[in-house]
């Protein structure tokens, strides 16, 4: 039987990240997959990339990946965003700072998720608390009073006193432990592309609301690294996001145009287009006997702000932070005491982020005129009102709230 501190189903983005952090502290973790992750980091560029927070970064940066992926991704130095193409506009610039002064950062940086993926494997590879089983299957999973028991499909038995869930949306972990999720689906579906374009960027990310869905640029570097390259996340009524994805090129570029208003002047296409659903999930809670929730097994929410990842690292640091200063106290891991912590600590946060998403979401596809003047008079009373514009940084920043230390570039 091989033991451990953890066990941790899933080895995505947030797994990963998690091991990475526990391991820089000392804590073992056995990290299992079903997926051949090696086999994600095909050199063909799909065009998926994520937003990286300023304060996520900072905790990559403790961990010791944020060298390789600030290398590679493209800083955001200011975020524009506006209901449709009218001029009023509301401005995040990273020279202000989310408290009126400037610290030098980024409100973050946009990462290509073939690189994070790297760089967490490579800091898997080098790691010596952690032991990466993938692919792997858990078989059969056993929670008492005294420890967790996952039996692998080879027949290997592992032991930890903690079971961490990073499976994503669909769990069946979660669901096997009867934990209770809202969910629905909104009706529209996220257009993904790359495109190449004529003006540079400049490092800002534009969101463009329209009544159809929201319409977001983000700046990322292309192979001559000159602004010219962004990301498109374009959310259309689910009906027709199978027609725009089956566009011939130029068409598509067309459309992408229109929309964009040719403030980047002439648009060719960089990657393929693709969709996926848009739905909004939370688990009513995040904890059971012995077991975890973490990252979008916990939460999951529409893209409209780039929040996502960024709510899953807040996991990652929250969870490393409880779970280290229980170890130093030599408490037992899986202690519901130690893991109500982490359930009073994230419960709220999430909650609050996921429901403001949804209001926002609702609130930029109501139809009409009247709406639209709304929207866009209060988009320029919030440039206006500086406390609510730096609460809103903060939040583009991650930097809201009870923050844990890795968040703020610290180890625990």
């Amino acid at each position: 039987m091989e033991t451990s501190d953890v066990i941790i189903l899933g080895g995505g983005l947030i797994g990963l990240t998690l091991a990475l952090a526990l391991d820089r502290h000392g804590i073992s973790t056995q990290v299992i997959d079903t997926a051949d992750l090696k086999a994600a980091l095909s050199p063909a560029f799909d065009g998926r990339v994520s937003a990286i927070a300023s304060a996520s970064m900072k905790m990559l940066d403790a961990i010791g990946l944020g060298g390789p992926l600030k290398a590679d991704g493209c800083p955001i130095n200011r975020i524009r965003v506006t209901e449709g193409l009218l001029a009023v506009a509301l401005d995040f610039d990273a020279a202000e700072g989310a408290d009126g002064e400037s610290d030098g950062d980024p409100l973050g940086h946009m990462v290509e998720n073939r690189m994070l993926r790297g760089a967490l494997l490579e800091g898997a590879e080098k790691a010596p608390h952690m032991t990466l089983h993938a692919p792997a299957r858990a078989a059969a999973i056993e929670r008492d009073g005294f420890r967790v028991q996952v039996t692998l499909a080879d027949g290997r038995l592992l032991s930890a006193p903690l079971l961490i869930v990073a499976e994503g949306r669909n769990s069946p972990t979660r669901e096997a432990a009867g934990i209770k999720v809202a969910r629905w689906k909104y009706d529209h579906n996220a257009i993904v592309t790359v495109i190449d374009h004529e003006r540079s960027h400049e490092n800002t990310a534009f969101e463009i609301f329209y009544q159809t869905g929201p319409f977001a640029i983000l700046p990322v570097n292309g192979p001559a690294n000159d602004g010219t390259r962004s990301a498109i996340v374009w959310s259309v009524p689910a009906s027709l996001a199978k027609a725009v994805t089956d566009l011939p090129a130029r068409a598509l570029v067309a459309e992408i145009e229109k929309r964009m208003g040719g403030m980047l002047g002439a648009v060719r296409l960089a990657a393929p287009a693709w969709t996926y659903p848009l739905g909004f999930h939370h688990a009513a809670q995040l904890t059971s006997q012995r077991l975890v929730l973490v990252g979008d097994a916990a939460h999951g929410i529409h893209p409209i702000a780039g929040q996502g990842l960024n709510l899953g690292f807040r996991d990652v640091a929250a969870l490393t932070e409880v779970l280290v200063e229980g170890a130093r106290l030599g408490l037992d891991l899986g202690d519901p005491q130690l893991l109500n912590r982490y359930q009073r600590w994230r419960g709220l946060d999430t909650m609050m982020v996921a429901g403001t998403t949804d209001v926002l979401t609702r609130l930029f596809g109501l139809p009409g005129k009247p709406m639209r003047t709304i929207r866009a008079l209060g988009l320029a009373a919030l440039e206006r009102i500086a406390p609510l514009k730096a609460r809103f940084m903060a939040e583009a920043r991650g930097e809201a709230g009870d923050m844990p230390k890795l968040l703020r570039g610290e180890l625990v």
